[in-house]
């Protein structure tokens, strides 16, 4: 598991948000679920061919009707990777807005966004790194030599051994399809549902949790890159 490395004393922060995004969604009136989250995103997705009074609406995060999100869900889907989970509150296209202070060679936004400088990206191409997309932020930085930054685009791989599941899983609901759960505090892997071709992606089910593989750690602890630590996670 990778996450941001708070005791560098780098300060650099971005504000700034995906180009675009799915809207949150009211409350269903049957289980109640409602609202949207952010931790989807797709920076190498364009929008910009849709049509101009369907991209101000796709710009909008505040809930709508379930039928709403569906409605604009379906424009976007045939622009998305076919793995791609739409899931109220997903985020497409560049990251925009400005930055400031000191990046790492490697950063995280909100722990839940992968970011890497462009000759970072081509080091880690260069040894035979896989899964490793990614789309340059439309972010403008204060001071000289801004960094050139880009966005991971993640696949989503992995679910949780049913060792370590709750003991009660709610299905979907039948009016929205979404389902209440809790996420362990104790990630346990299922060993059998990892990718073998990419090593990095967002686990399909704790959309929040990044996983590399330990060649993507040997690998950035060999060429000194800084801005992450890593974590070990359990797997069965």
């Amino acid at each position: 598991m990778v996450e941001e490395d708070t005791s560098l004393g780098c300060t650099g922060r971005l504000a700034a948000v995906n180009k675009w995004c799915l809207p949150g969604v009211e409350p269903c009136l049957e289980c109640r679920l409602g609202g949207g989250a952010p931790w989807l995103v797709y920076p190498c997705v364009d929008l910009s061919g849709l049509p101009p009074h369907e991209l101000r609406k796709l710009k909008d995060p505040w809930p709508v009707p379930f039928e709403e999100f569906s409605r604009r869900r379906e424009l976007v889907r045939p622009l998305a990777p076919s793995w791609a989970l739409l899931e109220p509150g997903t985020q497409f296209g560049p990251c925009t807005g400005k930055g400031f202070g000191s990046f790492g060679a490697l950063f995280m936004q909100d722990s839940a966004a992968l970011f890497l400088r462009r000759e970072v990206l081509e080091a880690l191409r260069a040894e035979g790194l896989r899964g490793l997309q990614a789309c340059p932020v439309d972010v403008r930085f204060r001071g000289a030599n801004p960094p050139e930054l880009l966005e991971l685009q993640l696949e989503l791989h992995g679910r949780l051994h049913p060792t370590g599941l709750a003991p009660v899983r709610s299905g979907p609901c039948s009016t929205c399809g979404r389902r209440s759960e809790d996420w362990p505090q104790h990630i346990i892997l299922d060993a059998a549902s990892l990718p073998q071709d990419v090593d990095v992606f967002r686990h399909s089910e704790g959309w929040a949790t990044l996983i590399v593989t330990e060649r993507f750690v040997d690998t950035v602890k060999r060429l000194g890159l800084d801005g992450v630590m890593f974590g070990e996670l359990e797997v069965r």
